[in-house]
């Protein structure tokens, strides 16, 4: 099908591209190179910037569980828009110290268009392209946070020398003109049901994928000293400043670009289980080798592996649901949205709990120590899915 109901393919493609880039890769992580600046602007201490930053986590949490339901009372093009548009407010909204209370108001809407977005914006993409180019399609995608990533990274410094307000202002200016360049690209119509759906059939839910579920939610928690603290700790921690720390950022948004399509390309070679359960383990070093140098190039290569990984597992996910339930039916639609919803808890939690910890401690070595023990259990959950899971599913590998 060379159309999206009335919209190209590639169109179509583009807008979810950029939704995925303002909803997470700007409005979530744009904000972590942000946090030393913020600092030392004096705009808040330490421990605020930290849950300014797990508040975005919460938000995103929230718009995850409320994505299905907004989806039944609106029509899809005008929610996604509607999300986006939120997304870039928030950005204009921070522009000016007023009170803390404000910011997290706004932290946290732009993580609920962020979370509404992720559940929202692939599935209304992916049904109407073609059977053999939906692999690379959704590759494409979830670069769309990789993008925002690697752009905040070397975005951020250039804007910085109008101001702190004036990145505030620069990167809503970013997100309103891709706003604007996704607003035609939606379907008009909502994705239709598979032919397998039509006849009632809905693919079955059972053991495997609520391990599934639950060590993709680990993955989730244990990369937040990687999304919120790695910038700070380079740059503060170490004592290397703006510039060091936000290499780091660059490496890390760099790796997310070229992260999805990798870890799809893996999967077509080894399975999604595998590569998943590969994906694990080179995140867990990813994390212990924050533990075990300062070394600046182990810290990029750090950096760079859980980049890759960090939209790379979503893929690697989102195949292995529909491997374990029936492609595109109902159940994989749900699984879809309890494995985000998994992702949000992971990531809120993950993000309160070790804002607490180094509130308290002012040390980020527990939090790297935390994460890396956190990926081995993951893995653990994730290898009872292969005894677990149903004959049927020879995909899983």
């Amino acid at each position: 099908m060379s159309s999206a109901a009335g919209v190209p393919v590639w169109r179509a493609t583009l807008a979810a591209l950029s939704a995925s880039l303002v909803g997470i890769g700007l409005a979530r992580f744009a904000y972590t190179p942000l946090i030393p600046v913020l600092i030392r602007a004096g705009w808040f201490t330490p421990a605020q910037a930290a849950y300014l930053g797990a508040t975005n986590f919460a938000g995103y949490l929230a718009g995850a569980l409320a994505a299905r339901f907004l989806a039944r009372v609106l029509p899809p093009r005008a929610l996604l828009r509607g999300m986006m548009v939120l997304a870039s407010l928030a950005f204009f909204a921070c522009a000016s110290p007023v009170w803390v209370a404000w910011f997290f108001a706004w932290r946290f809407l732009a993580g609920f268009a962020g979370g509404v977005l992720m559940i929202l914006a692939a599935p209304s993409i992916l049904p109407f392209v073609p059977a053999h180019r939906r692999g690379v399609t959704a590759g494409a995608i979830f670069t769309g946070i990789g993008i925002g990533i690697a752009a905040s990274g070397t975005l951020i410094p250039l804007l910085l020398r109008a101001g702190v307000a004036g990145a505030w202002l620069g990167l809503g200016a970013i997100s309103a003109v891709l706003t604007a360049l996704a607003w035609g690209g939606w379907p008009r119509v909502a994705p239709p049901p598979p032919p397998a759906a039509r006849h009632g059939a809905r693919g079955r839910v059972g053991l495997a994928l609520v391990a599934v579920i639950a060590a993709y939610g680990l993955n989730a928690m244990a990369l937040v000293p990687h999304m919120v603290f790695l910038v700070d700790y380079v740059a503060r921690g170490l004592d290397r400043g703006m510039a060091a720390g936000a290499a780091t950022w660059v490496a890390f948004g760099l790796g997310a670009v070229v992260g999805p399509t990798a870890a799809g390309a893996l999967a077509d070679r080894i399975g999604f289980a595998a590569a998943q359960r590969f994906a694990l383990a080179m995140q867990g070093v990813a994390v212990a080798l924050l533990l075990a140098s300062t070394a600046m190039p182990l810290l990029l290569l750090s950096a760079a592996i859980a980049g890759a990984l960090t939209p790379g597992v979503s893929a690697l996910m989102l195949g292995r649901v529909n491997t374990l339930t029936l492609a595109g039916s109902d159940a994989a639609r749900a699984a879809w949205s309890w494995g985000t919803t998994a992702w949000a808890v992971g990531q809120a939690g993950g993000a309160y709990g070790f804002s607490f910890v180094f509130a308290r401690t002012n040390d980020y070595r527990p939090l790297f120590a935390a994460g890396t023990a956190l990926l081995v259990l993951a893995l653990a959950v994730d290898l009872l899915a292969a005894g677990t899971r149903r004959p049927s599913a020879t995909a899983e590998g």
